[in-house]
């Protein structure tokens, strides 16, 4: 069953206009006002005391952590609120999200909140952030994407908020305070995937969210070509542009041409073919299954948000499949191997994902066998590249054969390239360009292309995150101001509550280890009672490091008596740091590595 969220307004077959619906619980209020902005056809700017502020929160010094805001005066609207995945020197934390301080005090001027499209670097911070803004705020996405992201919901229940959730279609328009929204389809690696058009008092914005221009194929969205040579016409004040796949020359791949080289993969197994990919692959899994049925193949689906995506798009008709298509995992000995296929999360060689598992022999029912081929179908995530070398070092020990298809790369399947990306900015015609969704490189990397695509380089901004652009009366400004964007890190249930000083503390630890002393003290003295006791963990192997030891016993035993020898009453705090400082730098000099120094001092 499709999991539940409450859906006060849907636009599923025709255009209508929704105005946005007044927060729970308070039933006569309403958040629209009489919009200011311009038909479509015939803009004229009106500006006055508001300036129009649009201000990425995230995303662009990143691949991920995309989040956009726009606010008029007392309107806010958010697009997006995505997560991103941690680099090797973040030990222990599991994502980072978007930075919310500017928008806490605000709160009541957010109008809405838009996703466009349910991949976790755009949905992934919702169960936080709207903890802290509160779940009245009206959300609005497609079918799917709201279904994938209320599932998700379904993990924080103990910790988040009831969503108030709205459907939408390409089709539907929304008002949300001062600002008008309209939809355009576009072609990504997940249905339902959709690029906003933004009215406002100063003019037309548009946020195309992730895409590809693919118009030779719908199975992962429909590129709304119509509607975006549509947009050209009606004086594009900004195109807010995704930026991932920049630095890639020429025209995207089709799904088409995709499904191509995929059925040469299938058809040319000799053995079981595993695929390791994203769960939210959404449009290149429907293409795999339906291959495998072409030739006859079973398919296992292994991983429980791979399932639970699957269903969601089986039951809303994203998917369709034969029902004997897909079996349970234990039935797997009831088929030759070159009759099944493998679907798998753990592409990016996650610990818990089921290709780690299958390495490690943790899985019950799979374990790799010789003739197995395993296609890694997405490109490595920085940061996550020692656990895929390790992940396919043990792949090709077990005998398994390991192919990574770059046309199957979900950055290179899913993202504009360089010819697309002028296109869109040819089609559109904006006044100015906004480069999003890409590190700082990416960034500069798209800004080029328009330029030699003709386009006004002094009408190009390349925002941090943070950063805030201001429009008045049709004329854009990258201003000094620049709101908090600081890394906000989820690590297991809590948010935000690891400074730098735990990470560093972490990398410490991993690095060299700890090294507690232990050491008890007379209250009257200042003397050490017998001999202080040390722990080493990652340090040094103490059965065959009994000269340093001595050598550390004695210095503790020196540092702390020196330092408690006129001191009456005992000041602990002094004494501990006095022999942090000292036995660190001791055994620095003695082994050049720096554990983390931890000292008990027990007064008695």
């Amino acid at each position: 069953m499709t999991p539940s969220h409450k859906k006060t307004t849907s636009a599923k077959t025709h255009t209508r206009t929704i105005t946005a619906p007044a927060r729970r619980p308070t039933k006569a209020r309403s958040h629209a006002k009489k919009s200011s902005s311009p038909s479509a056809e015939k803009q004229s700017i009106r500006p006055g005391k508001a300036k129009l502020r649009i201000i990425p929160v995230g995303g662009c010094e990143e691949v991920g952590r995309n989040m956009t805001v726009l606010e008029y005066g007392n309107d806010i609207i958010i697009i997006d609120m995505g997560l991103q995945f941690p680099e090797e020197n973040m030990p222990g934390i599991d994502y980072i999200i978007p930075n919310i301080s500017y928008l806490l005090p605000k709160k009541k001027n957010i109008r809405g909140v838009i996703i466009t499209h349910s991949h976790y670097d755009h949905i992934g911070g919702i169960p936080h952030i709207m903890k802290e803004l509160g779940g009245g705020i009206p959300m609005y996405g497609t079918d799917i994407t709201l279904a994938i992201f209320m599932k998700r919901q379904t993990d924080y229940k103990d910790t988040s908020v009831e969503l108030n959730t709205h459907e939408i279609t390409s089709d539907s328009k929304i008002k949300l305070g001062v600002f008008e929204c309209s939809f355009f389809g576009v072609s990504h690696n997940i249905p339902g995937s959709i690029g906003v058009v933004i009215k406002t008092p100063e003019g037309i914005v548009v946020h195309t969210g992730d895409f590809k221009i693919d118009v030779k194929s719908d199975i992962a969205g429909k590129t709304e070509i119509d509607k975006i040579k549509a947009l050209g016409k009606q004086n594009v004040l900004a195109l807010m542009s995704d930026s991932t796949n920049a630095r890639e020359p020429g025209h995207q791949f089709s799904e088409k041409e995709i499904k191509v080289e995929l059925e040469q993969i299938i058809a040319g197994a000799k053995g079981r073919l595993i695929i390791g990919t994203f769960a939210s692959l959404l449009g290149r899994l429907q293409q795999i299954i339906q291959l495998a049925e072409g030739h006859k193949k079973k398919v296992v689906v292994e991983g429980r948000s791979m399932k639970t995506n699957v269903e969601i798009a089986r039951q809303l008709g994203y998917m369709k499949f034969k029902s004997d298509t897909i079996i349970p995992v234990q039935d797997i000995k009831n088929y030759p191997p070159h009759k099944v296929i493998i679907l798998a999360t753990g592409a990016q060689g996650e610990s818990n994902a089921v290709l780690m598992r299958i390495v490690n022999k943790e899985h019950r029912f799979l374990r790799i066998q010789p003739a197995d081929t395993v296609v890694f179908s997405s490109s490595v995530i920085p940061g996550n590249e020692r656990s895929v070398q390790y992940l396919t070092d043990k792949l090709y020990r077990d005998g398994a054969d390991v192919i990574n298809y770059k046309m199957l790369d979900i950055h290179a399947g899913g993202h504009a390239k360089q010819e697309d990306l002028k296109l869109m900015i040819n089609l559109v015609k904006p006044k100015y360009l906004i480069p999003i969704e890409g590190n700082h490189s990416f960034l500069k990397i798209h800004g080029r292309i328009a330029i030699e695509a003709g386009f006004d380089p002094k009408r190009i901004f390349y925002p941090d995150n943070g950063q805030v652009i201001e429009i008045s009366g049709g004329v854009a400004e990258s201003t000094g101001e620049k709101i908090p964007a600081s890394y906000v890190f989820v690590d297991g249930l809590g948010v935000g509550n690891v400074e730098e000083v735990v990470l560093r503390d972490r990398q410490m630890l991993a690095e060299d280890g700890m090294f507690v002393i232990i050491a008890v003290v007379d209250a009257e003295t200042g003397k050490v009672k017998g001999s202080p006791d040390i722990i080493s963990r990652g340090f040094v192997y103490l059965r065959e490091s009994k000269e340093l030891l001595y050598e550390t016993r004695t210095r503790i035993r020196r540092t702390i008596e020196e330092g408690t020898q006129k001191m009456h009453p005992l000041n602990l705090a002094y004494v501990k740091d006095k022999v942090r400082e000292n036995i660190g730098q001791f055994l620095f000099t003695k082994t050049q590595k720096r554990p983390m120094v931890l000292p008990v001092i027990i007064e008695v």
